[in-house]
């Protein structure tokens, strides 16, 4: 609009079903907004982000010649791309449309309705206030490489890297060790099925060294990344022999992280023993066993008791509280695989709480009771104690288990004991995470965008996440997330180039100073420093218009666009009227 168009304003309350109106008076607010100055309509409705609600917008913008949209609801987080479409939709640029949190910041944290519908007023007025200073942007674009890095030579890695070649694209596959498979290279059989895991890698590895599009480089490590989402700059290094690092610059336009994970280390538990009772072994040095085709005690023998004891290292408030997901399948596969191996054995297994999640799982423990294994289960505040047995006895050791379900404490035989060691991040997860600039959880895992909405995407533009890397989950589910990061970024390879949303950062060279403290304030590294202009610069495509650089700014030089002081003010002043 010019400066002299008249203000047509639409207002919209949204009851959102009872989440809204059940603590609000939305006509109130309906009947309140009708009165301030330039509303040329308002309305309520029951969902205002259904498909009648946003065509109600559309046509009231199309018939009223609505400039400006105001719609208290939800949180903008959940619904302002959804607002901003219909505004689109009815001819209205996009950045002209506001949303008046009224649910999340209102509705959900109060008791006292009359209070709840005053504050609502006050911040729709605000939003009002503040949608008359907004004025129309346009999305930029920029060129998208159809090229991609993917990050690890797991199974995640290796689907992510044949869906985006089998779709006629470029793959980077960097592995840090010598060898594709990541940790399933290490696994016999896989639960609930017993599939073969050589099988699963082999098929997929083989796709891999044969595809013309996929250059996979083993022995290699990402040492910088720069640029933005579709221009991304991957610098990485290649170790040979004993001679000199290769270094390669690879132009690409968005990353996949498969890095994967790290077996908890079973030393850190005294109580069982791991490193000073011999035949105390991990799940892992089990599987060796197994495939090498023969399951026996460090003195050669075939053990007539085995043990295997789950959570370890998993759901202990003394190292992780999670859930590792896989072991209590695992552990059920040994059982059986145990059995089939040494038919005389005497198999115990001893748990906190049996996990029999997923498809097959149940049934697959069902399996497990028919073949006798006998189930123990323990406290999670408690633990087995491993000792060796004495001279007396029949066994290599005995396992004192107070046992939960019968309320006593039992004496277990045991010749090997199978530590189900948990999932953990790796060592150098937190380098990975500053290289392609991603955030980590307490525990060390990688964060997602939206742990359901959007679980494979990071809050960095052209970085996503797979696998192990991100929590412990099974194989189904890597690979579920690997193809669904691959399709992501296919999505965007298809446009040809990339849209970058019009709300960013601008920096005035008139007034920047050089000082260099946006350079160093920003999550996102999407400002960068003119050594020639001695001037600091945002890259629009990386800007997530958080607000930083401009709050710090000493020269008041950065202005946010769509998060002007103008416009800030205004809608201060609306809460405050």
């Amino acid at each position: 609009m010019t400066s002299t168009e008249p203000l047509n304003i639409g207002v919209y309350v949204c009851s959102c079903g009872t989440n809204i109106a059940h603590m609000i008076d939305v006509e109130a607010v309906q009947e309140f907004v009708s009165g301030l100055p330039g509303v040329r309509i308002a309305r309520t409705y029951r969902y205002m982000c259904s498909n009648p609600g946003q065509e109600m917008i559309s046509q009231d913008i199309r018939e009223l010649g609505l400039n400006r949209v105001v719609v208290a609801a939800c949180s903008p987080r959940m619904h302002e791309k959804t607002f901003r479409g219909a505004c689109r939709a009815g001819g209205l640029n996009p950045y002209l449309c506001e949303m008046a949190n009224i649910r999340e910041q209102c509705s959900w944290v109060h008791s006292d309705r009359i209070a709840a519908t005053e504050k609502a007023k006050s911040l729709t007025h605000g939003a009002i206030n503040r949608v008359v200073q907004q004025q129309p942007l346009d999305p930029l674009t920029a060129a998208m490489s159809p090229e991609t890095l993917v990050l690890g030579g797991g199974i995640a890695g290796l689907t992510a890297a044949l869906e985006l070649a089998d779709a006629g694209h470029r793959v980077h596959l960097v592995e840090k060790s010598d060898h594709l498979g990541g940790n399933l290279a290490r696994v016999d059989l896989t639960a609930p099925h017993l599939d073969a895991a050589r099988d699963l890698l082999t098929e997929r590895i083989v796709r891999v060294r044969r595809s013309h599009r996929i250059s996979a480089l083993l022995r290699s490590e990402l040492k910088s990344l720069s640029g933005f989402v579709g221009n991304y700059s991957a610098l990485v290094e290649t170790r040979n022999g004993s001679g000199e690092p290769e270094r390669r610059k690879l132009e690409i336009g968005n990353v996949v992280v498969a890095t994967g994970y790290k077996e908890f280390d079973a030393s850190r538990i005294t109580d069982y023993g791991y490193g000073s009772l011999p035949n105390v072994i991990t799940s892992f040095e089990l599987e060796t066993m197994l495939r090498a085709g023969r399951i026996t005690t460090k003195a050669g023998r075939e053990p007539q008791y085995v043990a295997i004891i789950h959570c370890v290292g998993s759901r202990s408030s003394e190292f992780h509280g999670y859930c590792s997901r896989v072991c209590c399948m695992t552990a059920l596969k040994y059982a059986q695989e145990i059995k089939s191996a040494v038919p005389g054995c005497y198999v115990s297994d001893i748990y906190i709480d049996m996990h029999a999640f997923g498809k097959g799982c149940e049934d697959f423990y069902k399996r497990g009771s028919e073949v006798k294994t006998l189930f123990l289960m323990y406290g999670k505040n408690e633990r087995p104690v491993i000792r060796k047995a004495g001279p007396g006895d029949d066994c290599e050791m005995l396992i004192d288990v107070n046992e939960k379900l019968s309320r006593e404490r039992i004496e277990i035989p045991a010749d090997l004991v199978i530590l189900m060691v948990g999932m953990e991040a790796r060592p150098d997860a937190g380098e990975v995470a500053r290289l392609v600039n991603i955030t980590q959880d307490k525990d060390g895992w990688f964060i997602e965008s939206h742990p359901k909405l959007d679980p494979v995407a990071t809050t960095t533009d052209g970085i996503y996440i797979a696998g192990t890397c991100v929590a412990p989950k099974d194989i189904p589910d890597t690979v579920a997330q690997a193809r669904a990061a691959a399709g992501r970024i296919l999505a965007k390879i298809s446009k040809g180039k990339i849209e970058i949303d019009g709300v960013f950062a601008e920096v005035d060279e008139e007034r920047c100073s050089g000082c260099r403290v946006c350079n160093e304030l920003c999550p996102y590294s999407a400002i960068e420093f003119n050594l020639e202009k001695k001037r600091s610069h945002v890259i629009a495509a990386a800007c997530k218009a958080c607000g930083c650089c401009v709050s710090a700014c000493p020269s008041s030089a950065i202005e946010g666009r769509h998060f002007t002081d103008r416009q800030i003010l205004a809608q201060i002043e609306g809460i405050l009227a």
